[in-house]
């Protein structure tokens, strides 16, 4: 299935990418935005687009290969944007944008563990090359934690039953795969009728704990505004509303200082309809814009840091 970028119009009315602007794609997934945000900055604009998915990485570098030096693609994530901007010698940008949610390639991939329509290994890892896959993160933790995890991150009203059915289910050698672990939120539920399949909060407050999720996003929303240049904007799109309060509480924030930020969107901006019929996983994107009205040069700078890769 070909990943269809989500709120891209609406993306580039904020960006307003222009010739010779720098500019930063934190999510590169398949490399929708970065490919839009080159074409639009025509002819000497600048992108680095980076991705803790070492595949989407590669996937990009191919893809957008014809733009040459205009593009660098980093295997690294949002959260080491500063330090990884420093290492390559920029320390302004016209622009950036980050995508929170999954891509399409992610999830159709069994092997990744992301999705409870297919039956792959408890993994759900966004850099598969470190930090420990789900099942071994279950296996190390407390029924209490994962009930916190399951309460906090997938919002799961049912987070105490299920976290005692995962736990002992995991001791009695029951929980090998993303199949096993859907039945399993399947049986908590029972028979009542959802909106959504069951076991999509579980999978979602997994998936969040295993890759640091808020955590990233906190800093990525801290470091990567003190990088804009005057009049530059910082696109956040949210699929979630945990995501979504991170993003509005921080934004509100900054603006008190009403003479350095201002929001260029004063509500979040969702897809129209017509684009949610094309394309219906983007029906709960979510899009603030933050825009710096002065130069942010005065701020530290964040230690240079390499990427994966470099």
């Amino acid at each position: 299935m070909v990943h269809v970028p989500v709120l891209l119009h609406e993306m580039l009315d904020a960006i307003r990418p222009r010739s010779g602007g720098v500019y930063l794609d934190g999510t590169l997934g398949a490399g929708g935005y970065a490919e839009a945000i080159l074409l639009a900055s025509e002819p000497d604009g600048r992108l680095v687009g980076l991705d803790l998915d070492p595949f989407a990485v590669e996937r990009a570098r191919e893809k957008l290969q014809w733009y040459g030096d205009r593009f660098r693609a980093v295997h690294g994530g949002f959260h080491e944007a500063r330090g990884i901007l420093g290492s390559l010698g920029i320390a302004a940008l016209d622009g950036a944008v980050i995508d929170l949610g999954l891509s399409s390639d992610q999830l159709e991939a069994a092997a990744r563990g992301f999705s409870f329509q297919r039956s792959g290994p408890l993994d759900m890892r966004f850099d598969p090359t470190s930090g420990e896959p789900l099942f071994e993160q279950l296996m190390k933790i407390s029924t209490k934690k994962l009930e916190e995890i399951l309460a906090t991150y997938g919002e799961e009203r049912y987070c105490k039953k299920l976290a005692r059915g995962i736990v002992d289910a995991l001791a009695q050698g029951k929980l090998k795969n993303t199949h096993d672990l859907a039945e399993l939120v399947a049986r908590v539920y029972g028979k009542k009728r959802e909106k959504i399949h069951p076991a999509t909060r579980t999978f979602q407050a997994l998936r969040i704990a295993v890759n640091r999720e808020l955590e990233n996003l906190e800093i990525a929303l801290r470091d990567i505004p003190l990088l804009l240049k005057k009049g530059g904007r910082f696109c956040v799109i949210s699929y979630h509303s945990l995501e979504d309060r991170a993003v509005k509480l921080s934004f509100k924030e900054k603006v008190k200082d009403s003479e350095r930020w201002s929001t260029f969107t004063l509500r979040p901006v969702r897809p129209r309809d017509e684009e949610i019929r094309a394309n219906p996983r983007a029906r709960s994107a979510r899009m603030r814009v933050l825009m710096a009205l002065q130069a942010q040069a005065t701020e530290p700078s964040a230690e240079p840091v390499a990427g994966r890769d470099q």
